[in-house]
């Protein structure tokens, strides 16, 4: 096979192991705390039409979210993690 070939086949086997909760060893995954979304709403003081749109989120989604029907995952729990810990610092990177 092709060097080429083989750094693929080598990458999709990484991946299919990352995928399965074994990461490389030396690596390090961060798994983002989860965010009572509502609370964090509510605190901030922000309607749930204001909370979508100032951070992104479509108003169903952020009800699902509220209603516990779906949970926040991925780069969407990361934000609201960072939302969380600093919510002024976030609402001012994305006025900028």
């Amino acid at each position: 096979m092709s060097e080429q070939f083989e750094q693929i086949k080598e990458g999709m086997l990484q991946a299919i192991s990352h995928a399965k909760g074994r990461p490389l060893p030396g690596t390090r995954v961060h798994h983002p705390k989860p965010v009572d979304v509502k609370a964090l709403r509510v605190g901030i003081g922000m309607t749930q039409e204001q909370f979508a749109a100032k951070f992104g989120v479509s108003t169903a989604t952020l009800r699902h979210w509220e209603r516990g029907d779906r949970s926040p995952h991925g780069p969407a729990l990361v934000l609201l993690n960072v939302i969380k810990h600093n919510p002024k610092a976030v609402i001012k990177a994305l006025a900028a």
